[in-house]
């Protein structure tokens, strides 16, 4: 039998890689990261203190050690770089790994049926749309939310690729309010609008308000198909189209356009983008994921320049951001 042995170590490779992800998951949601950062170090005392058979915590960490997730091993393990960001700390990636190791993987077991029918895996699940369940959950919401923080690396950099000085922007959609933070840390003088569901703003106002104050904000409960605030010089959709059809997106472009200041007003997306030659893999898996979470889809750089026309608006230019990030600048048609 003439077997090309790479090739079928790779694919084992691939077949394997849900269990190593839900064996982070299990690890992360025993505290094991944070447990050995406060000094509880071996198999025994893990076992003691997450509850779990000394066997079980063996096992795993076993693993988690071959992964280079931990160092060391049963008689002490200690923390690496990869263990560290998924802590109880700000800023890390707990929360996310947390929601992708429960709602988000029980989503993923539909993959062929989502797929094939091009259905959010989630609601094939769970019986009704992601949002919808978030907003009569609020533990799912509250890591849903800090999930999406985690994934914010990019936004300290905006204001590099836009002049926010002294002008007033709407953070359309903007959750809880971490792009809104972060523009108001780097640019003293800017002004905020922010519009979201009427449950969001609260968590919202309580973020901004520990973040950077409320002097220079303003919250705004609403529907960005309904409308948006009228007034500002920049109009941010930040991570929140991939969700909805070009109809609709389309549609929200007609409500910023028609809110603008004026002429020197700016419609800015900020969104993950694919391509269909030569892609890399993560906008590739990006893309497959919102299909599983909420039937959405990435686009194309030419598709958004496409819908953005539809409503009146010119694409200026477009800018790279960290974590491949791209940032789309329109103005309205003169």
């Amino acid at each position: 039998m003439n077997v090309d042995l790479k090739a079928a170590q790779d694919a084992v490779e691939l077949i394997t890689g849900g269990w190593r992800a839900q064996c982070l998951y299990t690890a992360v949601k025993l505290g094991i990261p944070d447990l050995i950062e406060a000094g509880t170090t071996t198999n025994a005392e893990l076992a003691e203190a997450t509850g779990a058979k000394e066997e079980g915590v063996h096992r795993l960490m076993r693993l988690l050690v071959a992964m280079n997730v931990f160092e060391g091993n049963g008689d002490g393990y200690r923390n690496t770089a990869v263990s560290n960001v998924l802590r109880n700390t700000p800023d890390s990636l707990r929360d996310m790994c947390l929601l992708y190791g429960e709602e988000f993987y029980t989503a993923w077991a539909h993959a062929k049926e989502s797929i094939t029918t091009v259905t959010a895996g989630f609601e094939i699940a769970y019986g009704e749309p992601l949002y919808t369940y978030l907003s009569h959950d609020e533990d799912a919401t509250e890591r849903f939310q800090l999930a999406m923080k985690a994934g914010n690396l990019f936004f300290d950099y905006v204001p590099e690729v836009v002049d926010l000085a002294g002008k007033t922007f709407v953070d359309v959609g903007g959750g809880p309010g971490q792009l809104t933070a972060a523009i108001l840390k780097g640019v003293p003088t800017a002004r905020a609008k922010l519009l979201d569901r009427e449950h969001v703003i609260p968590v919202a106002r309580e973020n901004l308000s520990r973040e950077v104050g409320l002097d220079r904000v303003e919250l705004y409960p609403g529907d960005m198909f309904k409308g948006v605030p009228e007034g500002g010089d920049i109009y941010f959709l930040c991570r929140v189209l991939a969700g909805w059809s070009d109809e609709a997106i389309t549609g929200v472009f007609e409500n910023c356009r028609k809110a603008m200041k004026d002429s020197s007003s700016r419609l800015i997306i900020l969104e993950r983008v694919v391509v269909d030659e030569d892609s890399t893999v993560l906008p590739a898996l990006w893309d497959l994921h919102l299909l599983m979470t909420n039937g959405g889809r990435h686009r194309t750089v030419e598709k958004f320049t496409k819908l953005l026309g539809n409503a009146g608006l010119d694409v200026e230019r477009v800018a790279d951001l960290p974590v491949e990030t791209t940032a789309i600048i329109a103005a309205a048609r003169a």
